[in-house]
């Protein structure tokens, strides 16, 4: 069966993705579901518990957002979905796809993590939320001082447990768990299963159905992964001529700390590389303007630490170096799997120096094959490649089109000066907006009141024509300023 999204896509016998949400994965191109999406879907919507065997960019984070889309009920207003993720850029990274997804059935998520004003997301997080993403420091905080509800979770999803249990995040998860109802269906993605994970599951999950993507299965082409060996004072060198030789539109230096990530950065800034860095030490909007730039291909190089690496999801990244080798096995699988994704070809290289050695014996175990060792590059084949690459770096990069900006553009989002302080409420614009001429109930998306404001989304580009009318109409008798939002 070819799960289609234009032909409508019917999960089995019995399950089919609603219109709605059918409309916005059509927008967003999802030309047809990835193997783990369509083993995921069908367990999580006939919502019995699931762990799911997956590496990066095999598609999960849709996995469990097209279910959580569909189950929850829009007319509660406490939260019904936890997500849980190690980072903040995963936390946000996970919100910006539930709303794409939920858009057409006026799906509002929260994210809360930390580096980010505790008050502002006590606020958010009054609103109306179906579904909330966090990192679990700043979840279980939420949730000890009474601003996240959580009697009403009827789903948990647990996104990447690997790297939780690295990062010393199990105990914070055990936590939240103890204070979320039991009665609930339980979601566990892990790249890898250490012993950690496999006990967390046993411990909170029920009948758990086990699902397993090998990379063949995630439609991803094995990836052109080798060592290059290097000694530790020449290893800028031979990370220069690695990328004069294999010329990448995208790639992403992964180092081991965050001062040798401002190192290399400032190393390769001196030879006029486009490149910038990305590790937790920044701010936390310093960070995320980063990561879109990145996305829509505004420089070519990144340099990160692994952790803030873990939420760049870009569909084209042709080359991976590890500049460092990763001193935990499991991430470099995560590392290498930044690259040759969405069904296209990836590499990557890993400069090992002497004291290295081990840890390639463990990550070679780990991933039960031994890594194609090759030499560096000689110097007539960096010699041979050096125009082309001085083409390249002079070249302005192609600017790469956001995938939410087709389901956007048909979206305006307005403003009115009046919220809950003049006792407003959802239905009061629903019912307003409704009356005009041309507008119906579907062409309303996500209603935000907020103590002194509301923000409306009107769909199906019939913003212009709210905007006009709601000038001379009252909201329960109140007239209110209305304009497009600036946020």
């Amino acid at each position: 069966m070819e799960n289609r999204i234009s032909k409508g896509i019917q999960i089995n016998n019995e399950i089919q993705i609603s219109k709605e949400v059918q409309k916005a994965l059509d927008l967003l191109n999802y030309k047809k579901l990835t193997n783990v999406q369509e083993k995921v879907v069908p367990v999580a919507i006939a919502e019995k518990d699931v762990i799911v065997k997956a590496q990066t960019g095999s598609g999960k984070t849709a996995a469990y957002a097209i279910p959580l889309c569909e189950k929850v009920i829009w007319e509660e207003n406490k939260p019904q979905a936890l997500v849980l993720t190690p980072t903040r850029e995963l936390a946000a990274q996970a919100k910006e796809e539930i709303i794409n997804i939920g858009r057409f059935k006026r799906v509002k998520a929260a994210a809360v993590y930390g580096k980010q004003s505790y008050e502002r997301q006590k606020i958010e997080l009054k609103q109306k939320n179906h579904i909330v993403t966090g990192t679990p420091g700043r979840v279980l905080d939420h949730i000890e001082k009474n601003s996240l509800d959580t009697t009403n979770i009827r789903f948990l999803v647990i996104d990447e447990a690997d790297q939780m249990l690295n990062m010393g995040f199990i105990d914070q998860v055990e936590a939240i768990i103890a204070r979320i109802p039991a009665n609930r269906v339980t979601m566990l993605f892990s790249a890898t299963f250490p012993y950690g994970v496999e006990e967390l599951s046993k411990r909170h999950m029920s009948l758990p159905e086990s699902i397993e993507i090998t990379s063949t299965e995630a439609s991803r082409p094995n990836i052109n992964h080798a060592l290059i060996e290097v000694e530790a004072v020449e290893k800028d060198d031979v990370l220069k001529d690695v990328l004069i030789v294999e010329n990448p539109d995208s790639c992403i230096i992964f180092c081991q700390t965050q001062v040798e990530v401002d190192k290399l950065e400032k190393s390769l800034l001196r030879s006029q590389y486009p490149v910038q860095k990305l590790h937790g030490g920044m701010k936390q909007e310093d960070r995320f303007d980063v990561m879109d730039r990145f996305k829509e291909g505004a420089f070519r190089y990144l340099v990160a630490t692994g952790v803030a690496g873990r939420g760049i999801d870009v569909a084209d990244i042709d080359l991976v170096i590890n500049y460092d080798v990763p001193a935990e096995k499991e991430n470099y699988v995560h590392r290498i799997g930044r690259t040759g994704r969405a069904g296209k070809k990836g590499k990557a290289r890993t400069l090992v120096t002497q004291r290295e050695h081990g840890y390639i014996d463990d990550i070679e175990d780990f991933i039960g094959e031994q890594i194609t060792r090759i030499p560096r590059p000689g110097k007539e084949e960096v010699k041979k490649a050096m125009k082309a690459f001085q083409i390249k770096l002079k070249k302005k990069p192609q600017l790469k089109e956001n995938k939410a900006k087709k389901l956007n553009q048909d979206i305006m989002k307005l403003y009115f000066n009046g919220g809950k302080k003049k006792k407003l409420r959802a239905v009061d614009f629903v019912g307003t907006l409704s009356s005009i001429n041309g507008i119906q109930s579907d062409d309303i998306g996500i209603i935000t009141i907020q103590e002194r404001e509301t923000y409306v989304e009107v769909l199906n580009g019939k913003g212009p024509l709210v905007l006009e009318e709601m000038k001379h109409r009252t909201i329960k008798g109140k007239q209110l300023k209305v304009h497009p939002a600036k946020k």
